[in-house]
């Protein structure tokens, strides 16, 4: 049985490349999910902020998406890790 990725790799993937760390988990098409929801929060937050919003708040929905979308990486990528290590 091959071995999943460690999670401090699949981490850093999807800090790098949002929504490759649920690619990298197995499930491209959550990580699709995960993307199209950034882009469209994103979106949605920068034509309806205020015209002197800072760029974090400008794009916080966005933003906000990329953060869950981290954490559910790295918690799958440490479930997959520590089942494949146990058997």
């Amino acid at each position: 049985m091959k071995p999943p990725m460690h999670p401090y790799a699949v981490a850093a993937l999807a800090i790098v490349l949002p929504g490759m760390g649920q690619v990298a988990n197995r499930q491209p098409m959550r990580g699709l999910v995960f993307l199209f929801f950034m882009l469209l929060l994103g979106a949605i937050t920068a034509k309806t902020a205020a015209p002197g919003v800072s760029v974090i708040g400008r794009y916080a929905g966005g933003l906000f998406i990329y953060a869950l979308s981290l954490f559910d990486a790295y918690r799958l990528a440490r479930l997959r890790f520590e089942t494949w290590r146990r058997v």
